[in-house]
């Protein structure tokens, strides 16, 4: 039994204000613009937290500093949405949702008539991303994608794992792929019918007309005046080294970091500080992209159509053809 279980069963199933609704992921496939674009609506209540990941119980092993108000246990969970309103639907997004192994099970514990909303982007676009932003975060410290997927055998064995990696478990990139295996578990969890299963391409391609889609999922007014929102782009660091320097001296690693962060707030309100220090990585330390290395996203095809097709006779969709993977040698 993993925390959360434990914190449910402790507490007993009390519905509360608990959410009606969950955006379960993928990163990089839409999770933060839909989540935005959401929480504007009347009849939505989103809190401030984007991402409580309080149900993946995978993401406990080492936790990394967050957000203040970041729950710890059910009970704080539950503090997140205590200003929604009687007429509201509640909702939360956690993009690592599809990916834990525990996630819908947990969730199903406490709301096992919860609508769930999924997110797929084509493997190897999405994996392009992925890595990207966990380099930015600093989960992973290999810049370059292909040295970082040959890690993936040795890192699950616990080898060449960045030593400051808060979630090194997610560094195993092909567990991201498997899309029919995710998806079964929320409809084995809550019934298909409770499921609502969006692409990627088809939701950058037609934002306004996906959103009304979630909006009629969720059985809320799908006429409200809509904002359309980019959210989260992509980006790359411009050197590693910085990079490195700017994350320690956020999260106060190290003797030299700890005290120079210690000086900073000593001086700073966090308010400020935390919008200095988000300007510096933009500004300095992030650039966008460079672009895709056409050779490793040929051979990323390759490796995961197999994951497609499943994925696609699943959930009766021709991924391969949406995607481009029917045309593969």
């Amino acid at each position: 039994m993993d925390q959360t279980t434990a914190d449910v069963a402790r507490l007993g199933v009390q519905r509360g204000r608990l959410p009606d609704f969950f955006i379960v992921g993928h990163p990089k496939c839409g999770t933060t613009a839909l989540y935005e674009m959401l929480r504007r609506h009347p009849e939505v209540y989103m809190p401030d937290i984007k991402e409580p990941w309080y149900f993946a119980g995978e993401l406990r092993e080492r936790t990394p500093p967050r957000p203040q108000g970041t729950p710890s246990n059910l009970e704080e969970y539950r503090q997140l949405f205590e200003s929604a309103g009687p007429g509201q639907q509640i909702g939360e997004a956690s993009p690592h949702y599809l990916w834990s192994q525990t996630a819908a099970g947990n969730i199903a514990e406490v709301r096992p008539d919860a609508r769930i909303i999924a997110l797929l982007r084509e493997p190897a676009s999405f994996l392009r991303s992925l890595h990207l932003q966990f380099v930015e975060v600093y989960y992973e410290v290999e810049g370059d994608l292909r040295k970082a997927l040959e890690l993936e055998e040795e890192r699950r064995r616990g080898h060449k794992v960045p030593r400051y990696s808060y979630w090194p478990q997610l560094l195993l990139y092909s567990e991201h792929i498997r899309y029919a295996e995710q998806v079964r578990r929320y409809h084995e969890a809550f019934g298909p019918e409770r499921v609502l299963v969006l692409i990627y391409e088809e939701f950058r391609a037609d934002n306004e007309g996906t959103v009304r889609k979630v909006q009629r999922f969720l059985g809320i007014d799908d006429t409200q005046p809509l904002a359309l929102v980019e959210a989260n782009p992509t980006v790359q660091p411009r050197s590693q080294v910085l990079n490195e320097v700017v994350h320690a001296v956020g999260v106060g690693r190290g003797p030299v970091s700890h005290a120079l962060k210690e000086m900073i707030k000593a001086v700073t309100p966090a308010g400020p500080r935390r919008r200095a220090l988000y300007a510096l990585q933009q500004n300095l330390v992030f650039a966008k992209p460079k672009p895709a290395d056409e050779e490793l996203m040929g051979e990323l095809r390759v490796r995961y159509r197999g994951e497609v097709e499943a994925a696609g006779e699943y959930l009766g969709r021709d991924l391969l053809g949406l995607w481009g993977y029917d045309s593969l040698g």
